[in-house]
């Protein structure tokens, strides 16, 4: 279970998720490339996890062009000798719905998250095939991008694709002993912050309290260093045999996505026609339609919050 020896690279690591992705790996003893667009933020997430006895090096750059991925992959290389863990966790947000997004609001959100995560992922996936390192390749999807969510057209687009380009990877890359998985958190952060629905959540992880079980088992809702764990352990050499898929993590909670398959299967002779459709779609295809977005259950009444004035 040791990473020791082992180099990993995390995107988007300067704070958040990614931040706990970088310090638990170099808790387990891999030396770690971290990514922000900020150096400030960045010489800080170095400094964490060297005050904890990691070893640490910044790379500051905007994940998406290959030449980021390029700078990582070297940084890796240059400062530790070689590269065995990428985790592409690098994301932006640009919320709105459908017929008020922007062309830059799709255009950036893809290019930081779906192309961010093809070129950092083909630029180390070609550095460990070359060098035959059974490497472990972790990329971070989303609830979204698995149901679907009101406001978040370029999200979902990105993370839903993230999630077909790994089980793809893990057909190309089997052959070299490199997985490839999804991990979709669940947890605290900036996002989350502001949805009223987790307040007494965020607000007990703010005071550093245990969250209300209500979140952590009921929901799987944690965390950032819940999420952390699993990143560690599908970069570790247990984890070998684990490969194209996409595991959900929160709170006290683990869960493992299906993959699409078909729900109803049925034929007609001579084809399906628009007048075979208008006579048997209902019986044959209406009762099995799939729900879209995710639902919660009520709050329990102690951790209901007020709403605010004039809201």
């Amino acid at each position: 279970m040791s990473l020791d020896g082992k180099v990993a690279i995390v995107t988007g690591s300067g704070r958040g998720l990614g931040l706990a992705y970088a310090q638990e790996l170099a808790r387990q003893g891999a030396s770690v490339v971290v990514n922000d667009v900020d150096d400030a933020t960045a010489a800080e997430a170095v400094a964490s996890i060297e005050q904890a006895g990691g070893k640490a090096v910044a790379v500051v750059a905007p994940v998406g062009p290959t030449e980021t991925a390029k700078q990582l992959v070297a940084a890796a290389v240059d400062n530790f000798g070689r590269l065995d863990i990428l985790v592409t966790n690098a994301g932006v947000l640009r919320d709105t719905v459908l017929w008020k997004m922007s062309d830059d609001d799709f255009d950036t959100v893809i290019d930081v998250h779906l192309r961010g995560t093809f070129t950092c992922v083909r630029e180390a996936a070609t550095y460990m095939r070359e060098n035959q390192i059974a490497g472990r390749i972790i990329t971070i999807g989303s609830p979204t991008g698995q149901r679907g969510n009101f406001g978040q057209t370029n999200y979902a687009a990105a993370k839903a694709g993230i999630v077909g380009m790994v089980r793809t990877w893990a057909l190309e890359l089997k052959k070299a002993g490199i997985t490839a998985n999804a991990v979709i958190p669940v947890a605290a952060t900036a996002m989350t912050a502001t949805v009223p629905y987790f307040a007494a959540a965020v607000e007990a992880e703010s005071k550093g309290e245990p969250m209300p079980a209500f979140f952590r088992h009921d929901l799987g809702f944690g965390t950032s260093d819940d999420v952390a764990g699993l990143v560690a352990f599908l970069a570790s050499d247990a984890a070998a045999g684990v490969t194209g898929q996409a595991l959900g993590v929160g709170g006290d909670r683990l869960q493992l996505w299906s993959h699409p398959e078909p729900v109803v299967t049925a034929y007609h002779d001579g084809g399906w026609s628009y007048e075979a459709l208008g006579a048997e779609f209902q019986s044959v295809v209406g009762e099995q339609l799939q729900s879209v977005g995710e639902t919660f259950p009520p709050l329990p009444d102690e951790l209901q919050r007020p709403a605010p004035v004039g809201a």
